[in-house]
């Protein structure tokens, strides 16, 4: 008996060293997909050995799936002249890659797939209506140069799918309200933590690598971590965290950036600048493991963002007990608890400085049973078998 498709469609190779939640979500649908279903995914090559436009056996986590790299893209972490989404709509135009179900995680590229046949879902990862309209960043997204046309061509699109899922409520109700005729395809979908990679440790355990890492840095056993992990871009805003690690003015507490991106260079600069050579590390992309271990030696994750979904980043840190520093923005702050992290009201050094000394003169407050207990409702395997049941019972063979 033929076992459903799902094709998969974003401009990343899941085999590199990529930065990002959507790439995250998407590795979790192929580790945890039934075997009951196909896995395909349509992403990127990078380089000579790749052979572009053909399919090939692959696996990835242990699960194994078809892979067709639509085209090569040395670093997908670094945006070009020509935006990556562009390119890879350009690629997919022309082609036929309908299957039973398919999955898009950018609008863009489903410009190609309005005359393919099968069960397709738009995914929406961040808060829309604020990334759209926020003054603040302009270059985050080239769209925010142009709004109008943005929802233009969204509205031309949306019919085509059999669900629109959002990790962001206020996004879900503004798609059901823009978008009537199709708002009972709207709903909201719970990101998702791998409880196999981020777990907690013991309060002894944690010290003794929290020690042993200041120690690899040549820094006091005293110090304290503060973490950032993600694209290096406007959407992030790492410099307005450098800054506020400027204005807490705590010679002992050490924020570690983990991530890369177009903002690399304005970053050491900043650090520079301010005169925080000592107090900050750029450590560059990480694997996901490595990554964890962080998570699980600091004594905060940091978010400061100006619009977001509900970051992956943020889950894993609470699921490794690490209590949560966020601007208001996307659904962290509808998440958080007053025992597992603090909302900014402002989105300012003072504001997030303020925030970051709270919880590290009061660790009590935030102790890593209550980060665990609420990450708990979004473990990947859960969530994600609940989306593949789902599919199974739209499945028409």
């Amino acid at each position: 008996m033929r076992i459903p498709v799902l094709t998969i469609f974003y401009q990343f190779n899941p085999w590199n060293s990529t930065i990002g939640g959507i790439q995250t979500v998407i590795r979790y649908f192929i580790k945890y997909a039934p075997s009951d279903f196909e896995i395909r995914l349509v992403g990127t090559g990078s380089g000579a050995e790749t052979s572009v436009g053909k399919w090939y056996e692959a696996e990835l986590d242990g699960r194994q799936l078809m892979f067709l790299p639509l085209l090569n893209l040395q670093d997908d972490n670094v945006r070009g002249r020509v935006p990556t989404t562009l390119k890879y709509t350009a690629a997919l135009l022309g082609r036929n890659f309908a299957s039973d179900f398919m999955h898009f995680h950018r609008l863009e590229p489903t410009v190609a797939a309005v005359p393919w046949r099968g069960d397709k879902t738009l995914f929406i990862h961040n808060d829309i209506h604020q990334q759209m309209t926020s003054s603040e960043n302009k270059n985050a997204i080239l769209w925010r140069h142009l709004p109008q046309a943005y929802f233009a061509l969204e509205r031309a699109l949306v019919g085509q799918f059999s669900q629109i899922l959002s990790c962001n409520s206020d996004s879900v109700k503004l798609y059901q309200q823009l978008y009537p005729k199709v708002a009972e395809r709207v709903s909201f979908i719970k990101n998702t933590v791998d409880n196999e990679v981020f777990y907690p440790l013991s309060t002894e355990v944690r010290t003794q690598q929290r020690i042993a890492f200041a120690k690899r840095l040549a820094l006091p056993d005293e110090t304290r971590f503060i973490l950032f992990a993600g694209r290096l871009h406007p959407q992030k805003d790492p410099l307005l965290l450098v800054r506020a690690i400027a204005a807490l003015n705590e010679p002992n507490v050490h924020l570690l950036v983990a991530g890369a991106g177009e903002l690399s260079s304005q970053i050491e600069s900043e650090i520079a600048q301010l005169g925080l050579s000592t107090q900050v590390s750029m450590l560059g992309s990480l694997k996901q493991t490595e990554l964890a271990d962080l998570h699980r030696l600091c004594s905060i994750f940091v978010l400061s963002s100006a619009y977001e979904g509900l970051p992956l980043v943020v889950l894993e840190a609470l699921a490794c007990g690490t209590p949560v520093v966020t601007t208001r923005c996307g659904e962290t702050p509808y998440l958080l608890a007053d025992d597992s992290g603090v909302v900014c009201e402002e989105r300012t050094p003072i504001a997030i400085a303020a925030a970051l000394r709270k919880v590290l003169c009061n660790p009590e407050d935030y102790p890593a049973e209550a980060c665990i207990r609420t990450a708990k409702p979004f473990g990947a395997r859960h969530v994600i078998h609940e989306v593949y049941s789902d599919m199974l019972k739209r499945w028409k063979p």
